[in-house]
């Protein structure tokens, strides 16, 4: 089980930090993703964490804005959210994934069928950025 905190609402140009913590199992040998879905688009991947190396991916929408890291004493994953725009406003979800590949390569075009690979996924999270 995946349980996130954070998010709300926040002015343009803001930050917000959201959590990913696991319950029941640890994170050893997952990839954890940041996927993100906006009304009457479809769900996609922003960034993700690899538990083994801490090598990251980061979607071009997000890249130089959101960071994502991890602590492993407490199982969570954080994404960091800054210089935030109206059209991040959507629900966020964190899921993960037992890694088979690298990071660069299971992140890549996270849309569609390609989420089906994460098990495990989190309640979701609304973050709206509005002024």
């Amino acid at each position: 089980q995946l349980v996130q905190s954070g998010g709300g609402l926040v002015q343009p140009g803001g930050s917000l930090r959201l959590s990913c913590a696991a319950s029941g199992f640890t994170l050893d040998g997952y990839i954890i993703g940041w996927f993100r879905q906006a009304p009457g688009k479809e769900r996609e991947g922003v960034s993700c964490i690899s538990s083994s190396d801490g090598s990251t991916y980061y979607a071009d929408s997000v890249k130089g804005r959101f960071t994502i890291s991890r602590d492993d004493a407490k199982k969570t994953v954080y994404l960091q959210m800054d210089s935030l725009k109206p059209e991040d406003t959507a629900g966020y979800y964190c899921a993960a994934v037992l890694a088979f590949s690298s990071v660069q390569a299971m992140c890549v075009n996270l849309t569609g069928s390609r989420l089906q690979m994460f098990g495990f996924w989190g309640q979701g999270t609304q973050v709206t950025v509005s002024s």
